[in-house]
């Protein structure tokens, strides 16, 4: 299979200047303001975003280490597969986040619940809407005993190369 290559389209700005303190989930960042920076020739792409209460921001973990199939993720001290986890190293070092949009002014979108390091590559952004993108879920496999962890749950830098 032939390569994929991706553009950003615009840089995504918060008060994180690097990985390790940064909050490992939109909802452990609950409150904290950032921008998505949207390089000008794609601002007529924001038209009519500003309907939305949340985005989701699909973006690249540019600091991030080379990837392992099987790592100890955050909250947990054993290990798992890559796809059972969702830190930032990966084989395609890609990350979401679904954010609270405040408001647009021209190409900056201000927003808040954000998890990003300062100065991430943003791909793209999708509208988040319920009706398509919350399911019915019966397991979340081994975070179900973890996952009253993440309020505290901070980047610690094990999966970054700064």
């Amino acid at each position: 299979m032939n390569e994929i290559k991706y553009k950003p389209i615009g840089v995504i700005h918060s008060p994180f200047k690097e990985p390790k303190g940064t909050p490992i989930q939109p909802a452990g960042g609950k409150g904290i303001d950032g921008m998505v920076e949207v390089f000008p020739e794609y601002a007529e792409g924001l038209k009519d975003v500003e309907g939305f209460s949340h985005i989701i921001l699909i973006y690249h973990f540019h600091l991030s280490k080379e990837s392992l199939l099987k790592v100890k993720p955050y909250m947990d001290n054993e290990a798992h597969g890559v796809f059972a986890m969702r830190g930032p190293s990966r084989p395609n070092s890609i990350g979401i986040s679904v954010v609270r949009l405040i408001k647009i002014r021209e190409n900056i979108l201000h927003i808040q619940d954000i998890d990003i390091v300062d100065g991430t590559p943003l791909l793209d952004i999708k509208p988040y809407v319920p009706e398509f993108d919350i399911r019915k879920v019966e397991k979340i496999g081994w975070l179900e005993k973890k996952v009253h962890k993440l309020s505290t749950s901070k980047d610690d830098g094990r999966f970054t190369i700064c």
